[in-house]
């Protein structure tokens, strides 16, 4: 029978960086409660690119049933997802959870879609502006990069890494600066936020066993059933990390012992910069009460538990 706890929070979110053993805890903890999950991931939203994203929906069986998950697979590859989606379609299954007197639990490691909810991002539907778009493809990246700098506010600043992020960025940021239409409507939060802390050389461990089981399970062939099925190059670029090394090697771009090492040394590097994130929310006055991933499973839904708790 699941718990049922007294507990101020409206929302439970379980985080850390890839390969910390998140999804496994929050499953755990919303099989206590008789929760449902709520994904935070930017790239598990689009159907079809599982391995390469990390989906398992094994993850999800516990004590010989499967926790409802939501926001995975809502998506088709090739769509560019967004924030102001996510933060819409969490509203409408939040709501639906209250509901049904069902607790919430976020689980997902994209810093920016769990900042947005508990902090409560004012967002806007920003259109494409075709004109402010040919008048700044003739820019390079860094040219576009002082642009986008001469706004007082900018929407994300960490989309400076290919020229089309940098020129939608300028492009949202144009939009805000003089019109404040469509700003959803998003609920104020009272949030419980949970990082799972696994040490440096324990996380390149799993990072590296992770990889190579994925590999070993079929994700270049994902990535070719991708390519076959229309999806262009360019937009699983855009995806990055798997997508982005392993459609160069189906290109002929690198050969496969240069994209594994080069993939493996990116997803390193992916989870130092989402360590970077959470610790720059943690500066803004986010609270994040770190729990180690090497604790028992028992001890870790324990501890999640007593913080919950009034």
């Amino acid at each position: 029978m699941p718990l049922k706890l007294k507990t101020k929070y409206d929302l439970l979110v379980i985080t850390g960086p890839t390969a910390s053993g998140k999804t496994n805890l929050a499953v755990a903890v919303a099989d206590m409660l008789g929760g449902e999950i709520i994904s935070a991931d930017s790239r598990q939203v689009y159907r079809g690119m599982d391995l390469g994203t990390g989906k398992d929906y094994n993850d999800y069986y516990i004590n010989g049933r499967i926790i409802p998950y939501h926001l995975i697979d809502i998506a088709d590859p090739g769509y560019k997802y967004n924030v102001f989606e996510y933060q819409r379609d969490f509203s409408k299954v939040y709501l639906d959870l209250k509901a049904r007197k069902v607790f919430p639990v976020v689980c997902g490691g994209s810093g920016l879609y769990i900042d947005s909810i508990i902090s409560g991002y004012k967002m806007y539907e920003v259109p494409p502006d075709s004109s402010l778009r040919s008048s700044l493809e003739k820019k390079t990246v860094e040219e576009l990069t002082e642009i986008l700098k001469t706004y007082k506010k900018l929407h994300n600043v960490t989309d400076v890494d290919t020229k089309k992020r940098v020129i939608r960025a300028i492009e949202i940021e144009h939009f805000n600066s003089f019109r404040k239409e469509k700003q959803t409507q998003f609920p104020d939060l009272k949030s419980l936020i949970a990082g799972v802390m696994v040490d440096r050389e324990t996380r390149r461990r799993r990072i590296t066993a992770r990889l190579n089981q994925r590999l070993e399970s079929g994700m270049v062939e994902e990535v070719r059933r991708l390519l076959d099925e229309g999806i262009s190059e360019e937009a699983l670029i855009y995806y990055g990390l798997e997508y982005k090394f392993i459609t160069s090697y189906l290109a002929g771009k690198i050969n496969y012992e240069k994209m594994v090492h080069d993939l493996e040394i990116a997803i390193h590097q992916f989870a130092k910069r989402q360590m970077t994130w959470f610790r720059g929310m943690e500066r803004k006055g986010t609270k994040i009460n770190w729990i180690d991933s090497e604790l028992p499973m028992e001890e870790k839904v324990a501890k999640v538990s007593e913080l919950l708790r009034i």
